[in-house]
């Protein structure tokens, strides 16, 4: 039934001006705003959307988006130093970057400013 459908993913923020400054000045990715709807536009041309909720938003619990990256310390690196902080978690230990190294690929988790879970990832 689906087969032939392009899907799209989507998630909801409680500021959509707040939202896009962050994934296209922090993050540098490609966004557009129609009817108070932020669109991302991602390698791979499937956009997601980052729909308002406002004070009704509550952060997902679950990892929202992946970025796969060549290189995980010099990304780190590079999202601290424009203020990205990131996320440790119990039970995973992250080294003082805050990369989790305890088996499968290289992650690191951080939050976008409506706090949903956003992660860094390196193939072995």
């Amino acid at each position: 039934m689906f087969r032939d459908t392009k899907a799209f993913s989507g998630f909801s923020v409680r500021d959509v001006p707040e939202a896009r400054r962050f994934y296209s000045e922090v993050l540098g990715i490609g966004t557009t705003e129609d009817d108070g709807i932020l669109t991302l536009h991602l390698a791979g041309a499937t956009p997601v959307l980052v729909y308002p909720k406002g004070e009704a938003h509550t952060p997902a619990s679950f990892t929202v988006l992946n970025f796969p990256v060549d290189d995980i310390e010099e990304t780190v690196d590079a999202l601290t130093g424009r203020g990205v902080r990131f996320e440790r978690y119990e039970g995973l230990e992250a080294d003082e970057r805050g990369i989790f190294r305890g088996g499968g690929p290289l992650i690191a988790w951080f939050t976008d400013p409506a706090g949903n879970i956003l992660s860094v990832i390196q193939g072995d």
